[in-house]
């Protein structure tokens, strides 16, 4: 296994049918990383649970962990929920390196994308 772990982090949902774009996106991350351990993990309602997640990349040796949060915008997840879990698994895991990443809607990429979604999908 590679040394590095990416932790995709998503909101949650009760209907597991939410969560399926996300379970495509980890697929598509794993096979463009096949030597990285790849993970979905979520805030809410689904598991595992990002702290779980990160426990078991620290246990396959995982010396780098990336979370990439799949939230469009900065909300209490974001500004307030996610620092505090990521400064408590610092605690727990000393050896692992974590950082996290903002929200995808931070991404100009992504907004550029969901606006050329958007036009396409709009006739004049």
């Amino acid at each position: 296994m590679s040394t590095q772990a990416i932790i995709l982090f998503a909101h949650g949902a009760r209907d597991p049918d939410w969560a399926l774009p996300f379970v495509l996106i980890r697929k598509q991350v794993q096979a463009a990383r096949p030597n990285a351990y790849v993970e979905l993990a979520f805030q809410d309602f689904m598991t595992p649970a990002l702290e779980a997640a990160v426990g078991q990349a620290a246990a396959q040796g995982a010396k780098r962990a990336v979370v990439v949060p799949l939230f469009m915008a900065q909300g209490s997840h974001m500004k307030q929920d996610l620092p505090r879990m990521v400064g408590k698994l610092r605690e727990q895991y000393p050896g692992l390196e974590i950082t996290a990443l903002s929200a995808i809607g931070d991404a100009p990429e992504i907004l550029q994308a969901v606006t050329n979604w958007v036009l396409g999908a709009t006739p004049d």
